[in-house]
C-alpha cells in the first residue's frame, strides 16, 4: 500500500512537473504588416523549425494593415510586437510622444518603396514622371517618400499628377492605363502586376533607394510597457528571428512551404518568387553580409531623419536614432552572420 501511494504521489509530482513546463510557455501575439506572402517566410520557418518554442515561447503570427498604420496596434499592446515601417514611426512617435516605441531588429536594411510602370510608359528614370499620372494611397509607405524622392532627383513635381487610390485597385488602374505609374513596395506591386497578366518584361521598377533615398525599411517593433516588463522574452523573439531570416536567406526554397502551409491559395511559384526579391534587394544586402542582420549603421540612420524630415515636419525637435531603434536586444554580430 505504501508503494502504490509512493508511485502514485511520484506520477503526480511528474504530471505537475509536466503541467508547469507547459505553462512555462509565453503567448505572443505578433502583427505582419501585410498578408501571409514570401516575405513573411522567415517567422514561419522560425515557427516550424521550433526556434521560437527554444526560447519558450508559443508565437502567433497575424496578418496586417499595411506598413504604416499597424504601428498603432504596437502602440496599444494590442501586438507586444509588429513589423512595420521604421521611416513611419518616426511621424508617428512625433505625433505620439508618450509611445516610447522603438524598433528593436532591422529586417529592410533597404526598403522596398519603388516606383513601378510599365514599359509602354517611357518612365525609365525620375524625371520621365513629369507630365505623368501616378497612383498612391494616400496612406502608402513608398508614397510617404515621395518629397523625398523629388528633391533627391530634381523632379519638378508640379508636373506630375497624384492621383489618391486604394491599395485593391493601385495595379489594376496601372495595368488598365488609368495612371502612368504607381507607387508601392517593389515586391508586392511587381507579382500583382503580374498577376494581372501583364508580362515581366512589361514591368518596370524603379527602387527609391537606388536613387538617393537613403532610408532603412521595416523593423521589429515593441511595444515599450511590454519591453520593460519582458526584456528577456524580447531578446528571444529576436534571437529566433534571426535563425528563421538566416535560414530564409539560405534555403528560400524550403523556406517558402512555411508560408504556403498558412496560404493556400497562393501560388507557390510567385510567392517564391517575391521572397527571393526582397531577400536579394531589401534583406540580404552587402551591409547586412558584411555586419550581420538585424542592426543599423549609426550614421546612415542619421542621414535617413535628415531625409525624413524633406517629407514629415516634426512638431518637436528631430528624433535620434536611438529614439527609433535599440541594439540592446540582438545577440553577437557573429550570430547575425549568413
Amino acid at each position: 500500500m505504501f508503494r502504490k501511494l509512493g508511485l502514485t504521489a511520484f506520477v503526480g509530482a511528474l504530471l505537475a512537473a509536466s503541467t508547469l513546463s507547459a505553462s512555462a510557455e509565453t503567448d505572443l501575439k505578433f502583427a505582419l504588416d501585410w498578408k501571409f506572402e514570401g516575405p513573411s517566410a522567415p517567422y514561419f520557418v522560425a515557427i516550424d523549425k521550433g526556434y521560437y518554442k527554444a526560447e519558450d515561447l508559443n508565437v502567433t503570427v497575424d496578418s496586417g494593415p499595411g506598413s504604416v498604420a499597424g504601428i498603432a496596434r504596437v502602440a496599444a499592446g494590442t501586438y507586444p510586437i509588429g513589423f512595420f515601417d521604421i521611416n513611419s514611426l518616426a511621424r508617428f512617435r512625433d505625433q505620439n510622444p508618450d509611445k516610447d516605441i522603438k524598433g528593436v531588429l532591422m529586417v529592410y536594411d533597404r526598403p522596398p518603396f519603388s516606383i513601378v510602370s510599365l514599359a509602354k510608359s517611357g518612365i525609365n528614370a525620375p524625371k520621365d514622371l513629369e507630365g505623368k499620372i501616378l497612383g498612391a494611397p494616400a496612406p502608402d509607405g513608398a508614397f510617404a517618400q515621395w518629397k523625398a524622392f523629388v528633391k533627391e532627383n530634381k523632379i519638378d513635381d508640379s508636373k506630375v499628377k497624384i492621383e489618391n487610390v486604394g491599395f485593391p485597385v493601385r495595379e489594376p488602374m496601372l495595368a488598365d492605363g488609368k495612371v502612368d505609374a504607381i507607387t508601392g513596395f517593389s515586391f508586392s506591386s511587381y507579382f500583382n502586376l503580374m498577376s494581372k497578366g501583364i508580362a515581366e518584361k512589361d514591368i518596370k521598377v524603379m527602387l527609391m533607394s537606388d536613387y538617393g533615398i537613403v532610408l532603412y525599411g521595416n523593423a521589429i517593433m515593441v511595444n515599450p510597457e511590454f519591453a520593460k516588463a519582458n526584456p528577456k522574452i524580447v531578446a528571444g523573439f529576436v534571437r529566433a528571428t534571426i535563425k528563421g531570416i538566416i535560414d530564409t536567406i539560405k534555403d528560400p526554397e524550403s523556406a517558402i512551404k512555411s508560408v504556403m502551409k498558412r496560404n493556400e491559395t497562393a501560388d507557390e511559384k510567385i510567392e517564391l518568387a517575391r521572397l527571393k526579391m526582397s531577400l536579394k534587394d531589401n534583406i540580404a544586402t552587402p551591409w547586412a553580409k558584411a555586419n550581420g542582420v538585424g542592426g543599423i549603421d549609426d550614421k546612415r540612420m542619421e542621414q535617413a531623419i535628415e531625409q525624413i524630415a524633406v517629407t514629415y515636419e516634426f512638431k518637436s525637435a528631430k528624433p535620434k536614432g536611438s529614439d527609433l531603434f535599440t541594439s540592446q536586444y540582438l545577440p553577437p554580430a557573429t550570430d547575425r552572420k549568413f
